[in-house]
């Protein structure tokens, strides 16, 4: 199965680089799965229906949410009737929505994508290694899945990197969110699970993690807040990762990152582009 996994999109800058490349990468890649996180798509807060759709449009067909999910209030109701908008599933219980969904690939395997947010340097929540272990053993890889994502959005590298390793064997692709830096150090893990500990976002990346430079940089110098955060407008880049699994294993057998756009040195897939 070929995955493709779509870093933190940020406001209008990030959709109109998904809105442009994406469906293009869909039928040249031949990908099967495109994963998408959505939390920031609405002016860099939330996500809202029209928004939804439109990422579904341009070719996601699961997107994840984060500690932003709830920012436009409307997510609160529309999620109950976008079955393939998630959010954590480490959420209080009773918080509307669900944190998986089991969804057909366009090949016609079955992928379960699970979302989970940390808890170092984030809200309370509930501990995500038990619920993310819950979410693999009801859907497990090879068995009731062909392919099992995890986006992970947390803080700590060092939380995220524990994730990685609890998942190992379990899940093809076990990637990080929320921090909008991509790292290097995208690897398979020893038992087989493609790793990352933070994709990165889709946006502009002249600003700060995405935001228009001047307030968080003034901020930062005065101390207090003057006004708030607007997302960056300018070109914006999407970064990823690309996955290759095995049909018999659901493991990955490569991984690679993607940067297209003007602001990234540029990385594509050697091993779907050749």
């Amino acid at each position: 199965m070929r995955i493709l996994f779509v870093g933190d999109v940020v406001g209008r800058s990030g959709r109109a680089v998904v809105n442009e490349v994406l469906p293009g990468l869909i039928r040249d890649w031949t990908l099967d799965l495109v994963v998408v996180n959505g939390e920031n798509a609405a002016g860099g807060f939330g996500i809202t229906e029209a928004i939804y759709n439109e990422l579904l449009e341009a070719g996601a067909d699961v997107i994840t949410l984060g500690n932003h999910s709830w920012d436009q209030r409307e997510a609160l109701v529309f999620i109950e009737r976008a079955p393939r908008l998630i959010r954590p599933a480490n959420f209080t219980p009773g918080t509307p929505g669900r944190g998986a969904a089991l969804v057909e690939t366009r090949s016609g395997a079955r992928a379960l994508v699970v979302n989970a947010i940390g808890r170092t340097f984030m809200q309370p929540c509930d501990d995500p290694f038990t619920v993310i272990d819950r979410e693999l053993n009801a859907c497990p890889l090879r068995e009731a899945a062909d392919a099992v994502v995890v986006d992970f959005h947390g803080e700590a590298t060092s939380e995220k990197q524990a994730i990685g390793y609890f998942c190992d064997g379990r899940a093809s692709l076990v990637v990080g969110t929320h921090t909008h830096v991509p790292t290097a150090d995208h690897r398979i893990l020893p038992g087989g699970t493609a790793y990352m500990t933070d994709a990165g976002m889709t946006g502009d990346y002249e600003s700060i993690i995405g935001m228009d430079r001047e307030e968080p940089l003034g901020r930062f110098l005065r101390g207090y807040p003057a006004a708030r955060f607007e997302p960056a407008d300018g070109a914006g880049t999407l970064s990823g990762l690309a996955v290759d699994t095995d049909d018999a294993t659901g493991l990955a057998v490569r991984v690679a990152p993607v940067r297209l756009g003007p602001k990234l040195e540029r990385a594509v897939p050697a091993f779907w582009t050749a």
